[in-house]
């Protein structure tokens, strides 16, 4: 099986914070697989650090009032398009994250708060048919 996995998960120090988000269960179901490492956020050029990006109204906006949807969408796309290209069977994905989330995003209001909903790059790959799965459900 081949999968797509966000980049931080697998220990790419692209998270915003400049760390990852290790996840040895992630680590561990993806021995037996095909890996194709992703992070949204930097294929649309954004760099590592960054602010903390959160989805209000829609539009993907930085802590410090930017507005990063324009990144987000295009960073987005270049993920999907590597989706398709890699014809992967399941999308691993960051929990929360503005670009990764699955079912669950934070609100935009940067107070930790959590609204049902997907990040940019997780909807575009379920509209686009794919499995798209959270880390919390491996």
């Amino acid at each position: 099986m081949k999968i797509m996995v966000s980049a931080c998960l697998m220990g790419d120090n692209c998270k915003y914070s400049g760390g990852n988000n290790l996840n040895e269960k992630v680590l561990a179901y993806a021995e037996e697989c095909e890996i194709v490492r992703v992070c949204p956020e930097m294929l649309g050029g954004l760099e590592t650090p960054r602010e903390p990006c959160e989805i209000r109204d829609g539009v993907v906006m930085s802590r410090d009032g930017r507005n990063v949807d324009k990144e987000f969408r295009l960073g987005a796309e270049k993920a999907l398009d590597l989706a398709k290209a890699e014809k992967v069977d399941l999308v691993v994905l960051q929990s929360r994250s503005p670009s990764c989330g699955v079912g669950i995003v934070y609100d935009g209001t940067f107070s930790g708060k959590k609204v049902t909903g997907n990040g940019v790059f997780a909807q575009m790959a379920i509209d686009a048919g794919f499995q798209v799965v959270d880390v919390e459900d491996i």
